[in-house]
């Protein structure tokens, strides 16, 4: 499942994917999910990133700054009103129907960036692609690394099931 996905990637964005092998380019959360929908409807759900809340049951509500797209800051607040992400979008490209963020403060992680992109398969189908990388996992009394990781599969498993439904 990991070549599959960094292969995609690679497809994606024309990494050759020997060269990507040896940087160590290889995610640390990596998630694709194949969606009996166009395309194009798939992006339409997924680039209204102020909406994100609607896909999520770990997100109540967020609040954005900024433009959409670019520069853009949105911070997701937790259901119990207590925790919360803040990300910030470092790119965002519609012909390619993708965008990425940075996670800058609400997950025990360092350098955090993520990225999706939507890719057309034909014939009304589309995979939703997802990979994340960062720096350095924290040590902390709530979660492992692997549980960090596990929670966010679990989540985009959720959101792409929740967005393919409302594209």
């Amino acid at each position: 499942m990991k070549k599959t996905v960094l292969i995609i990637c690679a497809i994606a964005f024309g990494i050759n994917i020997n060269n990507a092998q040896k940087m160590d380019m290889t995610p640390k959360v990596q998630f694709s999910k194949i969606v009996n929908k166009s395309a194009d409807d798939l992006w339409e759900t997924v680039r209204q990133l102020d909406q994100i809340h609607k896909y999520s049951s770990t997100i109540a509500k967020v609040d954005w700054k900024g433009n959409m797209g670019v520069g853009g800051e949105r911070i997701c607040h937790t259901p119990d009103g207590k925790g919360y992400f803040k990300e910030k979008i470092v790119a965002y490209n519609d012909s390619s129907r993708s965008f990425s963020y940075s996670l800058l403060e609400g997950a025990p992680v360092m350098g955090m960036t993520n990225t999706m992109q939507v890719i057309d398969l034909g014939y009304g189908k589309s995979v939703l692609v997802f990979w994340s990388n960062y720096d350095k996992f924290m040590e902390n009394p709530q979660m492992t690394e692997e549980q960090f990781q596990a929670f966010m599969l679990s989540s985009l498993e959720e959101m792409t099931l929740k967005m393919a439904e409302d594209s």
